[in-house]
């Protein structure tokens, strides 16, 4: 199953690779819904790649440096700009999202 979730990591990475190339001109979420989809974005990146990697450090910095390679990008899309508070936002989402996907992962190893 591991390289499932790898894939599907990196697919969503596409996903989120092609809205942040997307101009946009004042269509954008309003305060503070945008870093809340910044947050759930990242979230589902982290717990994906937690449950493809097995290991929390790497899904988290995997996750985390994405968010800042994805920000650098959306910086030369006309239209959009980057903001260290959606960082903060992917951040914290990447976090969550390792750290709740290996809670799962222990709850399912624990089952006889």
């Amino acid at each position: 199953m591991r390289p499932f979730f790898a894939l599907l990591a990196l697919l969503w990475m596409g996903a989120l690779w092609w809205l942040s190339d997307r101009p946009a001109p004042g269509a954008g979420l309003p305060h503070p819904w945008d870093k809340l989809a910044h947050f759930l974005a990242y979230a589902l990146l982290g717990a994906l790649w937690r449950r493809g990697l097995s290991r929390f450090a790497l899904a988290f910095l995997l996750s985390a440096l994405y968010g800042v390679v994805d920000e650098w990008h959306q910086s030369f899309v006309p239209g959009r700009e980057a903001f260290g508070l959606d960082l903060v936002a992917d951040f914290l989402g990447a976090y969550l999202g390792a750290r709740g996907a290996g809670r799962w992962e222990a709850q399912e190893a624990s089952r006889p």
